[in-house]
C-alpha cells in the first residue's frame, strides 16, 4: 500500500469539524496481516526511510522533527525502536520530556523543547514534547502553579488559548525555516492500556517500565481525551499536521508512522550534492591517479 493512501484517513485536515470519538483505536485501514507480514511490510518501510535519511543529510537543507504523543503504554518507544530502526545514528537526535527540572521551569514553556531541534540534515525525535504543556498541565492545574507565572496571566482562562495561539506562531516558524513537522497521536483504547499495563507487572522483564502514576492518570481518561480532542483541533494546521493513529494493534501503528515519514521526506525533493566545474575535473584528476599502475605494474 501506497504511504499517501496509508495514512490520509489519519491526518487531521479538516481540525474544526475533528471529533476523537470517531477514530477507531483499533482500526487498521482494512489490513489483515499476521505478524510476518506485518514485519516484512515494516522492513520495506524502514529500508525506504534509511536511502531518505541519507539524502536529507546530505543535502543538508532541511530537517525533519516527529513529534509523538500518547497516554502511557500507548507504544511510543515501540514505534522509535522498530520505526527507525534502519536510520543511521548520526543523523537523528531522539529527546524525551519528562516532568520539567528547576532550570526547565525558570524559562517559557517552550524553551526546553526549542534548545532540543534537529540541526539541518537531521531527523528529530520528541517523546512527549511542548504539547504537555496543554495537556498533563491543563489535567494538572497544580502543576501550571509551579511555573511560577505572573498572576495575571496564569489566572486568566484563556491560556490554553493563548498557549495554542504561542505553538502555532512557533510551528509556522519552524516551517519557514526548513524544519518539516509530524506530530502523532498514538490513539489507544484503555481497554487496550490496562492489557498492556498487566503485562508490565507479569512479565519480569517489562516490570521496570510499571509505574503507579500510569494507574492515577488511568482515572483521568476522560479528561486526558477532552484534552487530546482540543489539542489536535486548535493545532492541526497543513504546516505541522496531526496524525490520530490508532495505537491498539501495535505493528499498524507503526505502519502509519513511517509512512507519513517517507510522504513527508519525498516531498522535500531531496538531492545529493552536486559536483561541477572545478571541482568536478579535479575529482577527475583524482580518479585518474588512483586508476594508475603503482610502480610495480600492479593496480
Amino acid at each position: 500500500m501506497k504511504p499517501a493512501k496509508l495514512i490520509k484517513q489519519f491526518r487531521i485536515d479538516d481540525p474544526d469539524d475533528f471529533k476523537l470519538a470517531k477514530f477507531d483505536p483499533a482500526d487498521t485501514a482494512g489490513l489483515d496481516l499476521d505478524k510476518d507480514d506485518a514485519n516484512a511490510m515494516l522492513a520495506q518501510d524502514v529500508e525506504r526511510l534509511a536511502r531518505l535519511q541519507e539524502r536529507l543529510y546530505a543535502d543538508h537543507r532541511w530537517a525533519l522533527l516527529v513529534v509523538l504523543q500518547a497516554m502511557d503504554a500507548a507504544g511510543k518507544d515501540g514505534v522509535i525502536k522498530h520505526v527507525m530502526s534502519g536510520v543511521n545514528p548520526q543523523g537523528c537526535d531522539v529527546h524525551p520530556f519528562k516532568a520539567p527540572s528547576a532550570e526547565e521551569l525558570d524559562h517559557d514553556f517552550l524553551w526546553r523543547t526549542t534548545v532540543r531541534l534537529p540541526r539541518r540534515g537531521h531527523i528529530g525525535i520528541f517523546n512527549r514534547s511542548y504539547y504537555e504543556e496543554v495537556l498533563v498541565v491543563r489535567v494538572h492545574p497544580e502543576m501550571l502553579a509551579k511555573q511560577k507565572l505572573p498572576d495575571q496571566i496564569a489566572s486568566e482562562k484563556s491560556i490554553w488559548k493563548e498557549r495554542f495561539k504561542d505553538i502555532r506562531a512557533f510551528e509556522r516558524h519552524l516551517a519557514c525555516n526548513g524544519i518539516a513537522v509530524l506530530k502523532f497521536f498514538l490513539h489507544v483504547s484503555k481497554e487496550e492500556q490496562r492489557r498492556r499495563l498487566l503485562a508490565r507487572v507479569d512479565e519480569p522483564a517489562k516490570r521496570w517500565k510499571f509505574s503507579m502514576t500510569d494507574i492515577a492518570e488511568r482515572e483521568l481518561w476522560p479528561e486526558y481525551m477532552d484534552a487530546y480532542e482540543d489539542m489536535i483541533r486548535a493545532t492541526s494546521r497543513e504546516e505541522a499536521p496531526w496524525y490520530v493513529v490508532p495505537a491498539d494493534h501495535k505493528w499498524f501503528a507503526r505502519l502509519v508512522v513511517a509512512a507519513a515519514m517517507i510522504e513527508t521526506l519525498e516531498k522535500l525533493d531531496l538531492e545529493y550534492p552536486k559536483i561541477e566545474g572545478d571541482a568536478l575535473k579535479e575529482l577527475l584528476k583524482v580518479r585518474a591517479a588512483l586508476e594508475r599502475p603503482n610502480h610495480d605494474g600492479k593496480k
